[in-house]
């Protein structure tokens, strides 16, 4: 048990605390997930069977850096252990169990974009406003009555919820939910929501299955256990009924995902399902400097609604957390840009090292325009992501079709797509026809010249045959020779190889890479399933944070602070630290809406290993209009004694200066306000006058700059350089401006005017 001599005595109590409810409370960077693969290795090495062990985490890539660290430890038994995520362990489950509930073993797996195609569909069918009943809303609407465990009858049925949906005008939310629901059940489909929804409803009505389950999985272990939903918080409940051999590893401090659905009490709670609970505390923090560590627990502090916990680091102390104001969100950009390139230039880190942190995907903008005039190479993560190409869902809707035929939203992707003359109208036919008498569209496509005219059935009657080639094919075939033949014969690859444009070619490259990943999956040793249906299954059930991140890529990463939960950075960078922005105007309506901002806030300041960097902007454009802006009420709630401003706090000069005398270095003395909700928006007469250079400005060459000159910026305006180091190209010189205060700058990016003596 060599692997337990590295851990620290928490770490290793809560490893050794096999038997009965263990709550592992894990702040950031405190090895969680090492806790848990040693604690699963411990199980192991007492004897547990492997195949006794259901370990539940949210993201494949958790699961599979825990089986490969376990693996290191027990060898191949790791194999058996049944891990993954929620809804990839339940998908395995109703492949087993789906004829008890009357759906077929090789049911479809609906992602996002299924669903929302299906329910536009049915808007079309009932004739109902698009606008009013948005497919985004109707499926947001489905999806969180599903994770409450709210069925379509029972939607209906509920007074509080059709009061609301009849006061906002949208009564017909419970009926398009049922048709729903029907249409799913009549094409062989299960929606993402429903991979939870149906489990419960299995285990709920089939005490043999709940039976079964409960005496196969003896030891549960759950990660991210704050981000349960009630759905997922009931079957794990179910599950642990009779052994209580339960685990369950989180932080409260980094819940960020309600919006979703996840449900903290969840965790907060969980003492009073297990009242002979033992919890361990992980508290030590190996990621971050001693400083951004006190910062993170100065900021969650002032959460009222939390579990105690003493987070600290042995780390280096590290530089102090700087703040940077800009005048607008445009140079907010340009600031960052620029103190990467400096940084870089410095200390030799590569640029995925640096991690730029927004609270929304538009402030991304101004970044991005920042960095490419610096030529930085970036990302933006939570993009369009691979399998959501249309050219990897058109050959995808093939695969499903062939092994399930009744997939509705697959048959109207591709029954006419490459073009075979079968138009929208045919379809219609098909879909009436089918409602009618009360079939599958694949019944109706099977049996064209029975229910179409002769001009329309011939062509039917084709993709017809095509279909049940390709089934032929699959139960003799491997996947990849499966996946080949269909991307030749349904000639999707002769489309798309005909395109000669740069989107075609690309777009036939994206298909060659679809089957070197299916060939690939096709020779893999370390699963017993490679058939084409189980890698439809993996490709289906990717996450979010499955996507392609490649951490190789020297470039620096941009996206959103949800999409980083569970990222670390060197360097990190948040910015739009402003009232109305962060915290979201949205969150101030309620503390607890407050609270779950703030713990966003907390999560992404832990993301930093080295150095953190928070920053503002006086003005940012909305909607067309330039609105003055405040400093967020999070930045006067962090502990000043570890922040560097790289700026002078003006003398009431914006009216909402953030630092208290009684708690900085500063010598002002200056209060906080907060805005009104009806007062945001301020004239641009309240902003910090700026400078207007001289005229005929023209930046001088700044090698012969000393330390003592005077100097001006097109920006900043008048300063004295007080400092320059390090060498060409790359000297910095620290200037101390008039109106700002000390700023350092990269020469050789400044654009400065020496001013003559």
């Amino acid at each position: 048990m060599n692997y337990l001599q590295g851990l620290n005595p928490s770490q290793q109590a809560a490893v050794k605390q096999t038997e009965g409810p263990v709550m592992i409370v894990a702040g950031a960077g405190s090895g969680k997930t090492r806790v848990i693969t040693c604690r699963v290795a411990y199980l192991i090495e007492k004897g547990v069977d492997p195949f006794n062990i259901l370990v539940l985490t949210f993201t494949n890539k958790a699961a599979k850096e825990m089986r490969e660290r376990i693996t290191k430890v027990v060898g191949s038994e790791a194999k058996n252990i049944w891990m993954g995520t929620f809804h990839s362990v339940f998908a395995k489950i109703l492949r087993v169990e789906a004829t008890k509930i009357g759906y077929p073993s090789n049911f479809t797996i609906y992602d996002t974009d299924d669903s929302k195609s299906l329910i536009r569909a049915i808007l079309k069918e009932q004739q109902l406003d698009d606008k009013l009943y948005n497919a985004n809303f109707v499926y947001n609407r489905i999806s969180t009555a599903k994770n409450n465990l709210i069925s379509p009858a029972e939607y209906q049925k509920n007074e509080h919820i059709q009061a609301e949906d009849f006061s906002t005008g949208r009564g017909k939310l419970g009926e398009i939910y049922q048709i729903y629901t029907q249409r799913c059940f009549k094409a062989g489909a299960m929606d993402f929501d429903d991979l939870l929804f149906k489990t419960n409803v299995l285990l709920r009505e089939h005490a043999d299955v709940l039976y079964k389950y409960q005496n196969k999985f003896k030891f549960l272990m759950v990660d991210e256990y704050q981000d349960t939903n009630f759905s997922q918080y009931l079957i794990v409940k179910r599950l642990a009924a009779i052994n209580e051999n339960i685990c369950v590893v989180g932080d409260d401090a980094q819940s960020i995902y309600a919006f979703r659905g996840a449900n903290i009490q969840n965790i907060l709670n969980f003492e009073k399902d297990y009242p002979d609970l033992k919890v361990f505390k992980l508290e030590q923090n190996y990621r971050s400097t001693q400083n951004i560590v006190n910062v993170a627990n100065s900021i969650i502090a002032n959460n009222k609604n939390q579990l105690k916990k003493n987070v600290f680091s042995e780390n280096e102390t590290g530089d102090k957390i700087k703040v940077l104001r800009a005048f607008s969100d445009n140079e907010e950009g340009k600031v960052i840009a620029e103190a990467i390139v400096q940084e870089r230039g410095n200390k030799g880190c590569p640029y995925h090292d640096f991690a730029i942190l927004y609270r929304t995907n538009a402030q991304s903008r101004s970044m991005e325009e920042a960095l490419r005039k610096l030529n930085v190479p970036y990302k933006i993560y939570g993009g369009l992501s691979f399998y959501q190409r249309k050219e990897i869902k058109d050959l995808i809707a093939y695969f499903r079709l062939t092994f399930n035929p009744n997939d509705e939203e697959a048959i109207k992707r591709v029954i006419n797509y490459p073009r075979r003359g079968i138009g929208d109208t045919t379809l219609e036919r098909i879909i009436i026809a089918a409602d009618q008498h009360n079939l599958t569209i694949w019944d109706i496509i099977c049996e064209a010249p029975k229910y179409l005219d002769s001009r329309s059935s011939g062509a039917v009657s084709i993709f017809a045959t095509l279909i049940q080639s390709f089934q032929v094919m699959a139960k003799t075939h491997s996947a990849y020779d499966t996946a080949l033949h269909i991307a030749q014969h349904s000639t999707l690859l002769k489309d798309l190889y005909a395109d000669k444009s740069v989107e075609g070619l690309s777009r036939y490259e994206n298909i060659q890479e679809l089957l070197n990943g299916i060939k690939e999956f096709s020779e893999r040793e370390d699963i017993e399933e490679r058939g084409l249906d189980i890698f439809m299954q993996d490709v289906a059930l990717l996450t979010n944070d499955d996507n392609d991140k490649n951490p190789n890529a020297d470039t620096v990463s941009l996206m959103t602070i949800h999409s980083a939960k569970g990222l670390e950075f060197d360097n990190v960078f948040v910015v739009g630290l402003e009232e109305n922005l962060f915290p979201s105007q949205m969150s101030l309506s309620s503390r607890t809406d407050l609270e779950e901002e703030r713990r966003l806030f907390y999560v992404a300041t832990t993301r930093a290993g080295k150095k953190l960097t928070l920053s503002y902007a006086t003005s940012r454009y909305r909607w067309g209009t330039l609105t003055s802006c405040e400093p967020s009420r999070f930045l006067d709630e962090i502990d000043a004694q570890y922040l560097e401003l790289d700026f002078k706090p003006q003398q009431k000069a914006t009216g909402n200066p953030f630092f208290d005398n009684e708690r900085s270095a500063w010598q002002e003395k200056e209060t906080f306000s907060r805005p009104k909700p009806a007062t945001v928006q301020k004239t641009t007469a309240m902003l910090p006058k700026a400078h207007v250079p001289s005229e005929g400005f023209s930046p001088s060459d700044t090698s012969k700059l000393q330390v003592g000159m005077e100097v001006e910026h097109e920006r900043f305006g008048y300063g004295k350089v007080i400092n320059m180091e390090g060498n060409k190209p790359d000297i910095k010189a620290t200037i101390f401006f008039k109106d700002l205060g000390q700023k350092q700058l990269l020469l050789k990016f400044a654009k400065l005017r020496i001013v003559p003596s």
